[in-house]
C-alpha cells in the first residue's frame, strides 16, 4: 500500500496521472505499480513500481515525442551571460538569458545571493534525459529544481538565472560552490526518429560507453553543435568567474576532490556520484584542450 500512496503523491506534485501509463485508468493502485514496473524494466530503471524523478524524465520524454514540435525562430541574442548582474562575453551567437524576452521561465527553487559575489568552484555538465531545453525546464519546475543554463539541440545556450544564483541540480551541499548546464538529450536511442522527424538530424551514438567500472547500453551522444556551445560556455565562465581550465583526475567515475568540493575546475555529474551517469562519454579534458589552443 505504500507505494501506492507514494504514487498518488508523485502525481499530485509532478502532475502526472494514472492514465499516463494505463490508458482510461485512473486508481492508484496495484494495477498502476505493475504498469510503472514494466515502463521501468523498458527504459532500464529499477522496477520498483514508484514513478520518482528518474521515472517521471523518461515518462515525460516519451510522452513529448508524440507531441508536435513547434521551433520558434529567435531572432534577437544576448552577448553575453550574466554573473552578479554583470556581463560576461561569450563567444556564441545563440544565447538567450534569463533577462531576455524570449527566455525560458524557470520557477523552480534557487536561492539569491545578494551583496556579494559567491566563489563558484567548479561546473557541473549533466544531460537532461529530455528531448529539448523547453521540456528540461518544465520537469526542473515540477520537481522544484533548477540549473544556470541548458544547451538545446541547435546549439542554443539559455540561461535561467544568474550565475550568482545558487540553483539545486548538483544535489547536497555541492550547489553553493557551483554552477550547472543541462544539455538536451534524450539519451535513448528509440528516439532517434523523433529528432530526425524535427530537423535536427540523428543524433551520433556511443557505443562503448563505460562508467564507475561497468560499460553501457548504446546511447546517445551530443551533437557536435551542442559541443561547441559547450566549449563557448565552458570558455566563457572560466574568463568571467575565474573556474580553471582543469578537469578531475578520475576520468570515468566518482572523482574524490570532487565528492569532497575540494576540486575547482569542470567535471560530469557522475564525478559527484555513484548515483549518475551524466555526460559518460563526454570527454571533457578533451574540450579543455581546445580552449587552451583556442
Amino acid at each position: 500500500m505504500d507505494k501506492e500512496f507514494y504514487n498518488e503523491a508523485s502525481a499530485h506534485r509532478l502532475g502526472w496521472e494514472a492514465s499516463w501509463f494505463i490508458p482510461g485508468h485512473a486508481e492508484y493502485d496495484v494495477k498502476l505499480t505493475k504498469a510503472i514496473r514494466v515502463f521501468q524494466r523498458a527504459h532500464g530503471l529499477s522496477a520498483d513500481g514508484m514513478c520518482g524523478p528518474s521515472t517521471y524524465r523518461r515518462l515525460i520524454a516519451d510522452r513529448d515525442q508524440h507531441k508536435e514540435y513547434v521551433c520558434f525562430e529567435n531572432k534577437e541574442y544576448s552577448e553575453f551571460i550574466y554573473y552578479a548582474g554583470q556581463p560576461i562575453p561569450i563567444e556564441w551567437d545563440k544565447v538567450i538569458t534569463h533577462l531576455d524576452d524570449n527566455c525560458l521561465k524557470m520557477t523552480g527553487k534557487k536561492k539569491t545571493v545578494s551583496g556579494k559575489k559567491r566563489k563558484v568552484k567548479y561546473f557541473v555538465t549533466h544531460w537532461d534525459v529530455c528531448l529539448n531545453s523547453e521540456s528540461c525546464v518544465r520537469v526542473l519546475n515540477r520537481r522544484n529544481l533548477s540549473v544556470q543554463f541548458c544547451i538545446d539541440n541547435d546549439g542554443t545556450i539559455y540561461q535561467l538565472c544568474d550565475m550568482n544564483d545558487i540553483a539545486y541540480h548538483a544535489g547536497g551541499s555541492h550547489n553553493p560552490n557551483c554552477v550547472g548546464v543541462e544539455i538536451s538529450n534524450a539519451y535513448y536511442p528509440k528516439y532517434q526518429n523523433w529528432y530526425k522527424r524535427n530537423g535536427f538530424g540523428e543524433r551520433p551514438l556511443i557505443t562503448d560507453g563505460t562508467v564507475h567500472g561497468s560499460s553501457m547500453e548504446p546511447f546517445m551522444d551530443f551533437y557536435p553543435v551542442q559541443k561547441e556551445a559547450l566549449k563557448a560556455l565552458y570558455k566563457a565562465c572560466h574568463i568571467g568567474l575565474g573556474i580553471p581550465l582543469e578537469a578531475p583526475k578520475t576520468k570515468w567515475g566518482v572523482d574524490s576532490e570532487v565528492r569532497k568540493k575540494t576540486f575547482r575546475g569542470f567535471c560530469s555529474h557522475f564525478h559527484l556520484t555513484r548515483g549518475k551517469i551524466d555526460c559518460a562519454g563526454l570527454d571533457i579534458d578533451e574540450i579543455l584542450e581546445q580552449i587552451r589552443n583556442d
